[in-house]
């Protein structure tokens, strides 16, 4: 039977050996729109709805880049857009150095097994009919990454283990797990191929407190012993600071500033940011008192019509007439630091 230390080095053996100086995921002007089209017998487009317009950002190998927003920024689709279950508009994605826009669902196959994704919701993104084992052993039959009957509920044993799940669970179905304990298979489905990136889409969100934290120390612990890098999505900033390495916010579709986590959180420049990190409750009743409140009017306006100009411009607190006439491009403020606003040499 295939134990804990058996599978850890199958793991090993299962990545690309791509050197830490390269990126493994790079991300390039990525724009992901979609059609709206109107007519009955003869349809024709009457609008574009820009989910993504323009993103870019890299990943390197074992690194966690948290990638922040309002539900309705467009990480989700750019999620999708990474591992081409979303067809871009434009732009690159490689990953290990291979451009992935363009390819067919063949030539995908091989390389969606380095990719592994865990989804929101614990419940809805398993198989209510599959047991356990069957859920979690699923990528080992469909890559052929086991040599025997014995040695594939060796390794459904091993990686039920790695994510603290006792074996002796296979046999159960998902409705007699609780929701931290489905999240674990869904995290033990996700890495059963071996792969070298993990997207994970609000992995967290649905759970109570103490399962998140649950979660994110398994997740950690997963990413020293198998080098795994993580894109991390999330609309809470106090999660994902306990997991980032770096922090890329996202607002209407585009990235509006990206920092290492420590940098982000304690010298936020786009006022995006900064509302939202005002937004996150502290247990000192002190500085909870102290602290600056930064609450934006209106809501998030509709991708199928942003503003023109700087796609805040209508909630940010410090706008200006030129933030409605020309879009801020992202730009080195700091050390590691970009941000894509006019004024945030006058608001550090």
């Amino acid at each position: 039977m295939t134990n804990k230390s058996d599978f850890s080095e199958q793991f090993a053996t299962g990545g690309s050996g791509t050197s830490t100086s390269a990126p493994l995921l790079s991300v390039n002007d990525l724009k992901v729109h979609f059609p709206l089209k109107r007519g009955f017998l003869v349809q024709r487009e009457v609008a574009r709805v820009r989910a993504v317009d323009g993103v870019s950002f890299d990943i390197m190998p074992g690194e966690t880049l948290g990638l922040v927003g309002e539900s309705g920024s467009g990480k989700t689709t750019a999620a999708k857009a990474v591992i081409q279950l979303t067809k871009p508009e434009s732009g690159s994605v490689k990953f290990e150095d291979q451009e992935l826009v363009g390819l067919g669902s063949s030539a995908m196959r091989p390389i969606r097994r380095k990719m592994g994704m865990v989804f929101q919701d614990p419940y809805g993104s398993l198989n209510p009919r599959m047991r356990a084992g069957d859920i979690v052993g699923e990528p080992l039959k469909v890559h052929g990454l086991y040599t025997s009957n014995d040695d594939y509920r060796g390794q459904v044993a091993s990686l039920m283990t790695t994510v603290g799940l006792s074996p002796a669970m296979a046999e159960r179905y998902p409705n007699e797990f609780s929701g931290g304990q489905r999240q674990r298979l869904g995290v033990a489905r996700a890495i059963a191929a071996r792969p070298s990136l993990l997207i994970l889409d609000e992995s967290v969100s649905a759970l109570d407190v103490s399962i998140q934290a649950q979660i994110l120390n398994l997740l950690q612990d997963l990413q020293e012993q198998y080098n795994l890098a993580y894109l991390f999505i999330a609309h809470d900033l106090s999660v994902v600071r306990h997991i980032s390495h770096r922090v890329a916010v996202m607002y209407l579709g585009k990235i509006v500033e990206t920092a290492d986590a420590k940098d982000l959180y304690e010298r936020p420049m786009h006022p995006y940011t900064k509302a939202l990190l005002s937004a996150i409750p502290t247990p000192n009743p002190i500085l909870e008192r102290s602290r600056e409140r930064i609450v934006l009017r209106g809501d998030l306006p509709s991708p199928l019509s942003p503003p023109q100009g700087c796609g805040f411009s209508t909630r940010c607190p410090i706008a200006t007439d030129r933030c409605s006439e020309s879009v801020p491009k992202l730009r080195m403020l700091a050390r590691n630091q970009q941000a894509a606003c006019f004024l945030v040499e006058n608001v550090r």
